[in-house]
């Protein structure tokens, strides 16, 4: 069979007429060459054939799932040269019986699925980090008010378009790319093509009094650079007001700068007179904490039995912190009172550590789960809920003062450092300094009843119990220290 060419395929809706066809005509995937409508051949076109959209007059009806339909739909979003060509492989599968395509554990569904999932990605940041800016000359004539200026990695601009459209109401808009542009006049979409960079580029009046602001609530005191980046990747900075000036911000931040934005000028007023005003008496003041259980910061406390107060004396030379509340903790009240609590009891004897003498606690103080049958099995805190979290913990290290904290697994560790990017292997075993405290990081002892082997759980378990003696060493020589 010859190699064919299905000319014109740019959208979704003209691959699936083209394929339709090629379905129906019994075309396998190796015998089609899809091209865009962009496309001007290549040296051996001359020697391929043009498929015709139509299907035969007696071919059966191409019927789908709507669930494929979906996952297909949305994959034609992803750039990849071939991407057609994948989609029209796992069409031609479905209809041979081969239904498990779309499974993630097969290999073609398990890239239709990273595919689906990096345009959900894609869409998601689009709707975050577009800036429009608004057009000085916009009541003089027909063009849009305000306009923006986006690269995204995947062709999402349409599904994003639709969501500035409910969001904007009747405001006129228009979003650029590389690639395409969308206009939105109020009532209607309309697609165009491509323009430069320089058609956004404007001079918004609004924008300075916007990093005026975004000056004034930054907070060099509590600025975390490397969450700042996971939360913001850097390809998003250039086409963002603020990204000139963060850069500046954060180094002035890193070199030591205590003062806020709102610093150099409180106090200021009318003539020649300033009143003296400390920096650190200018930082904006924490939340106001309720009790633990009237907490309501993320949203954990709706299926939670109740918060799970830290335990054990204060002060307390050494901190556990464990992740959160298990099942048993939850109904108790107290932390470590099921299966992880009897394994760390266990290593806290073989170091030679008595519970009454630690306080014991965790980084989230609500046990969040999912249900398997009549069950309740743990569920990772997400970044959100440990940040929302973190408040309590701040208290708890203040009304605590350890001079050692034992971090029981990456959580933990997160928390403490309040870095959504720590890792518990870069620090495993080697106890280092944090805000004047030792921390000494070790596995979580649920990991340790976790290890798929034997050998697993004793490595797991003597590394917790090595971090424990590892602690009350800094403790001990500490002490020795300040007595000498």
């Amino acid at each position: 069979m010859k190699n064919m060419i299905v000319r014109r395929v740019q959208s979704f809706e003209e691959w699936r007429v083209a394929a339709r066809g090629l379905i129906a005509s019994g075309v396998p995937p190796a015998a089609v060459q899809w091209q865009s409508a962009a496309h001007d051949g290549d040296l051996f076109s001359s020697a391929m054939e043009e498929v015709s959209d139509d299907a035969p007059a007696d071919a059966p009806a191409l019927r789908l799932p709507r669930q494929l339909v979906e996952l297909l739909e949305c994959a034609a979003c992803y750039s990849a040269v071939d991407r057609w060509a994948f989609l029209y492989q796992v069409l031609w599968r479905w209809q041979r019986g081969e239904h498990d395509v779309i499974s993630p554990a097969d290999p073609d569904g398990a890239r239709l699925h990273g595919m689906v999932k990096a345009v959900h990605r894609e869409e998601h940041d689009m709707h975050a980090y577009v800036r429009f800016r608004e057009r000085k000359e916009a009541d003089t004539d027909d063009a849009p008010r305000f306009v923006a200026w986006f690269e995204p990695t995947h062709d999402v601009l349409p599904q994003v378009a639709r969501h500035f459209a409910r969001r904007m109401g009747a405001i006129s808009w228009m979003i650029a790319t590389p690639t395409a542009t969308m206009l939105w006049d109020g009532a209607t979409l309309h697609a165009g093509p491509a323009l430069l960079k320089g058609a956004a580029d404007i001079d918004d009046h609004g924008e300075a009094l916007w990093l005026t602001y975004y000056r004034s609530i930054f907070n060099p005191a509590r600025v975390n650079a490397g969450l700042l980046r996971s939360h913001i990747p850097s390809r998003f900075w250039k086409n963002l007001p603020e990204g000139a000036i963060v850069p500046a911000m954060i180094t002035g931040a890193t070199n030591g700068e205590r003062r806020t934005g709102q610093t150099a000028t409180v106090g200021q007023r009318s003539g020649a007179t300033t009143i003296p005003i400390r920096p650190e008496r200018a930082l904006p003041q924490r939340e106001t904490l309720t009790t633990l259980q009237q907490c309501r910061r993320c949203a954990l406390w709706q299926h939670a039995t109740q918060a799970v107060p830290g335990s054990g004396p204060q002060p307390a030379s050494i901190m556990l912190l464990g992740e959160q509340p298990g099942d048993q903790e939850d109904l108790a009240g107290l932390p470590f009172v099921g299966p992880a609590g009897a394994v760390l009891e266990q290593a806290m004897a073989e170091a030679k550590l008595s519970r009454d003498s630690v306080y014991l606690t965790n980084a989230v103080k609500h046990f969040k789960w999912e249900p398997r049958g009549k069950r309740r099995l743990h569920k990772t805190p997400a970044q959100r809920e440990i940040a929302a979290c973190h408040a309590w913990l701040e208290e708890e290290l203040e009304r605590v003062q350890p001079e050692v904290i034992v971090a029981l697994g990456s959580t933990a560790l997160k928390s403490l450092l309040q870095d959504g990017t720590a890792t518990l292997q870069s620090v495993l075993g080697t106890p280092f300094q944090h805000q004047g405290r030792w921390i000494v990081a070790v596995y979580h002892p649920s990991y340790v009843l976790r290890a798929p082997d034997e050998t697993g759980r004793r490595e797991a378990y003597a590394v917790m119990v090595e971090g424990l003696r590892q602690a009350i060493k800094l403790l001990e020589d500490g002490q020795h220290n300040r007595v000498s």
